[in-house]
């Protein structure tokens, strides 16, 4: 089911309201940690922390900042 939301101004930055209703799909609750992320087609996507997903991006992240100078060389 799509969900529809608009960018508003929230304080100097801009926000989304998620509907309770796509919450509640996303079985989320409050305070717990959501990641947005660009897909392979280009579209985003907006998914749920959960541990493992959390520990993947900690090793991505990490790698990153390893080898920053590297991947800046390859993507010239």
């Amino acid at each position: 089911m799509a969900h529809t939301t608009k960018v508003r101004k929230i304080g100097n930055s801009l926000g989304i309201i998620i509907p309770k209703e796509a919450l509640a799909e996303m079985q989320v609750e409050e305070g717990q940690a959501l990641y947005l992320s660009k897909a392979p087609d280009g579209s985003m996507r907006l998914v749920q922390g959960n541990s493992e997903f959390e520990s993947q991006m900690a090793v991505g992240q990490d790698l990153i900042k390893r080898y920053r100078n590297t991947l800046r060389e390859l993507a010239k």
